[in-house]
């Protein structure tokens, strides 16, 4: 049995537009060969498949880039074939990211038919000035009007909000935020808007042309998030995501707790236990050379290494506590060969606890409201 739970991560990379502060791999691209990307896309699906036979497949995700802009019948394909490869579990978590323009929208009945029980979708404001100011092509009227549909095409949805905008004020993310756990099903996504390198925010934010709320606002923005989505019933459970007990994103819970998960398309990444070690795997992140790639070899690995043992622990410390449940300790030597009190620094995690920033018991290292705060910082002391 894999610790953490067997997931499948599908890439597709393709938007109709670019968002100023997104630095995923994502592309515009005007016409597609959509037969070739499905035969694709099973050929890779295939070459992983066939090296992890016979596993429990927890969760299906599929990101990007936009996959609502997928054909269903590309979906329905792959979900199809899961069963070739592996035992699906009764309780297997399929979910679809998708934007709420209307066009999309009226596609989640044909993803739903396809085999999608889950979706998320990416609103990131319910204000058109913020809608604007991040580059997004739908309005809050459109927004509001795709969770209605997703709640009655779905038994599970989720929707992601961006907050701590420029000139974002307290009261505009608290009112934001009633309208949004109003409309809410079981589960949330809110992020603090990050400026990435490489992003036009990027530059935008380092030539003045904008500015983020100070830090402390930031910090006062995110305790109030997590003050209001505990009483509306949605907790946090990572620093970002709020839900309903039970109603957690299994996959992005593989993800943290160390699980095992396949990745296919443009610039995949996967984690999979093969022969008693973990091995990190990437996939070509161009689309035209990952679809040449796997034409010609059946898949577009990149990159495949064995990932050892110091940063498998790290790794595994770095994601564990971003959840407020933390790492327990015994999955983590399950998982590494290594007990966790050997996997820290013991005179930091001391000093910590002291400072109420973590709890430790022997069984669970996490860390408190006040530590997800300084979550970097705390890391870093951890693992020094």
């Amino acid at each position: 049995m894999i610790q953490g739970g067997f997931g499948l991560y599908v890439h597709w990379p393709f938007c109709l537009s670019k968002c100023p502060y997104c630095d995923f791999n994502s592309h515009v691209a005007d016409e597609l060969d959509q037969a070739r990307w499905r035969r694709n896309l099973l050929a890779e699906l295939d070459h992983y498949g066939s090296k992890t036979k016979g596993r429990m497949l927890d969760s299906v995700f599929f990101g990007g880039g936009t996959p609502s802009l997928m054909p269903p019948g590309t979906v329905a394909a792959l979900l199809n074939a899961l069963g070739d490869y592996w035992q699906v579990s009764d309780a297997v978590e399929i979910t679809l990211e998708a934007n709420p323009t209307s066009v999309e929208a009226q596609k989640f009945a044909d993803f739903r038919a396809a085999g999608v029980n889950r979706v998320s979708v990416g609103v990131q404001s319910l204000s058109d000035d913020a809608l604007r100011f991040l580059g997004r092509g739908h309005s809050a009227r459109e927004a509001r009007q795709a969770i209605s549909v997703a709640e009655k095409s779905f038994d599970r949805f989720s929707f992601d909000l961006i907050y701590a905008l420029p000139e974002q004020s307290m009261g505009d993310w608290v009112g934001q935020l009633d309208d949004a756990l109003a409309m809410a099903g079981d589960h949330l996504s809110l992020y603090q808007l990050t400026i990435e390198k490489g992003t036009p925010f990027y530059s935008e934010h380092r030539d003045g042309r904008f500015a983020l709320p100070r830090d402390d606002v930031a910090a006062d923005m995110y305790e109030k998030t997590a003050e209001m989505t505990s009483k509306s019933g949605l907790p946090a459970y990572e620093v970002s995501n709020h839900a309903q007990k039970g109603s957690e994103c299994r996959h992005n819970l593989i993800y943290w707790q160390g699980g095992d998960y396949v990745g296919i398309g443009p610039g995949a990444h996967g984690r999979l236990t093969l022969d008693g070690e973990t091995v990190r795997t990437e996939q070509i992140p161009g689309p035209a050379n990952w679809l040449s790639a796997v034409s010609k070899n059946g898949h577009a690995t990149r990159f495949s290494a064995v990932v050892l043992k110091p940063e498998q622990c790290e790794e595994l410390i770095m994601t564990g506590l971003r959840l407020t449940g933390g790492i327990e300790a015994a999955r983590f030597e399950a998982q590494t060969g290594v007990p966790l009190a050997d996997g820290v620094n013991r005179n930091q995690v001391t000093a910590l606890q002291q400072a109420n920033l973590i709890t430790w018991d022997e069984t669970r290292l996490a860390a408190t409201p006040a530590g997800i705060l300084r979550l970097n910082a705390l890391i870093s002391a951890i693992l020094c």
